[in-house]
This record gives structure tokens, sequence and C-alpha cells, in this order.
């Protein structure tokens, strides 16, 4: 690598994405970035509310972000006081690994790593599914919201035999009220333990009579190293509660 240059992460995935490629790079993460398990940096707040100022008094040369995860007024004062943002969208599969790519090399890393290979190799390995399971995919309740449209989370579920049956909503994370969501004739629920952490003992209980799958949020929605074992992680994990 050449110069090393200073980058705060606004994103839990890119933080864990730049922390594994090129340890020493990031000077400043959020409240929620907690991977790699012994990242030790700089807080700035969390994804929605960091701390402009503790961001610019770092001097980082980058700050990355990402349009879902992150508020435009936080990424417009950035700019204004003078620092570099790169804004990432990710929407897809394939748009998670043209993102990282493009980040990466902001960052200065000039080789590409190893575990985006595995990740893009593991997920070709998945192939065609058969006849999809249908979803519901809540995300949060009280109240009850689910995934809707052009998310990446539901592309996954989507490439893995589970097509979510809000995915033409015209809102992308919906409030969808809980009888509509009992009477929708899903075959399975999917709940996620982020955002929202559904247990065995809050969520599935809210759908009596259909199956439900206690999924890991991070393997779901999480676009970095975890992509590499996300499909045989949820794979199991989506089994199981159809034995």
């Amino acid at each position: 690598m050449s110069a090393r240059i200073r980058v705060v992460s606004l994103v839990p995935s890119l933080t864990e994405a730049v922390a594994v490629t090129a340890p020493g790079l990031l000077v400043g993460a959020t409240d929620w970035c907690s991977h790699p398990e012994d990242l030790d940096l700089v807080r700035i707040g969390g994804t929605k509310n960091p701390d402009v100022a503790a961001i610019t008094a770092l001097r980082p040369d980058l700050v990355i972000a990402n349009e879902e995860e992150n508020r435009a007024p936080d990424l417009a004062a950035l700019r204004a006081a003078g620092t570099e943002v790169l804004v990432t969208e990710v929407r897809t599969l394939d748009q998670a690994f043209r993102e990282l790519e493009r980040t990466l090399r902001a960052c200065g890393v000039p080789d590409r790593p190893r575990w985006l290979d595995e990740a893009e190799e593991a997920w070709t390995a998945v192939g065609t599914p058969g006849e999809p399971l249908t979803a519901v995919v809540p995300i949060w309740r009280r109240p009850w919201m689910v995934l809707g449209r052009d998310t990446f989370a539901g592309d996954l579920l989507a490439r893995l035999g589970v097509r979510q049956l809000y995915a033409d909503h015209a809102e992308r994370y919906p409030r969808i009220p809980l009888d509509e969501l009992r009477d929708a004739g899903a075959d399975l629920v999917v709940l996620p333990d982020e955002p929202y952490r559904f247990t065995a003992d809050d969520g599935p209980e809210a759908f009596p009579g259909t199956a439900a799958a206690l999924v890991s949020g991070r393997h779901l929605t999480w676009y970095g190293p975890s992509l590499a074992e996300a499909p045989r992680v949820l794979g199991r994990e989506l089994r199981a509660a159809l034995r």
C-alpha cells in the first residue's frame, strides 16, 4: 500500500471490511461497529447520530458511509467541514460486491482481498433455487415493520429460495399490521436478530401455526467478510425452521 490514509467508517459492514483487509487504516467508527471483535479505536456515536465534531477532530482523509444507514444532513455537515465522504448504495448482492471493491480502492487498498473472492465463490455455489418458499420478514415490532421492495436482505433470501411477500410493496420497509402479516399465507416467518433482536421467546409467538426461522441479522444484512459464510449460516437456519 502507498501512503496510508486515515479513515472513519459510519457503517458496521464497511468497518469490518476495511479493518480485516487493511488493519490500521481506521481511526474512528460508530458505536454499532462490533466486528472485528477486537476492534479498538475512537467511537464517534451512532450511524444515525454521529458526532460530526468528533469525526473532524480525527482529521480523516476519508469518511465511508451508506445512503441507507446514514443521514444526508450529517454527511453534508462533514463535507461542509472539508471532509471527503464516500457514500455507498447497496441493495443487491452484486451491488455489494461492486461497492466493497470501490470502497477498498478509495481507502488505498491496492489488491482485491481474498475474503471477497471467497464470498463471491460461496454465493455462486448456491446455484439456482427451485420453487421458492414464501415468507414475511419482520425487522421491527411495535410497530411491526417488514422487508419491502429493493432490499439487500431480500435479495439474499431470494438467492436462497425464499420469496418475501412484500417484495413488490411501494415502500422498502413498510409498516404492516400484525393481522395482515398473519393472514398473508406465508410458508415461513424469518426473524433476524437485528435491527430488532427477535429471539425464540420474542417473535415466533406472534405467528402461531407458521414456521419461524430465527436467523443471524449480521449474515442477512451485513455486506463484508461475513458474506463468505452467509449462505451456509442462513441456509442452516432456514432449514432448521422447516424440520
